[in-house]
């Protein structure tokens, strides 16, 4: 048997998911979801106390109806 034992550095995965590179790609993968949705829908990130967090939202009336009735953004994340 292995004496192997794996450490994770805590902080330097907390700093890895906050980092600039993890934004640009949230941001690109919101971008793409957003694109797969149609027009009313809006992108946006920002950085919690964990991670970067992106999110895409229905803005519109339409695309929230849109949304409601066809689930758009669920079907887009697919």
């Amino acid at each position: 048997m292995s004496n192997f034992k794996f450490e994770l550095n805590e902080s330097a995965v907390a700093e890895l998911m906050k980092s600039s590179e993890m934004q640009e790609v949230l941001t690109g993968e919101a971008s793409k979801i957003k694109d797969r949705c149609g027009d009313g829908y809006e992108q946006d990130i920002y950085v919690g106390k964990n991670r970067a967090n992106a999110m895409v939202s229905a803005k519109t009336h339409k695309a929230k109806k849109d949304n409601l009735e066809n689930n758009t953004l669920l079907k887009a994340v697919r």
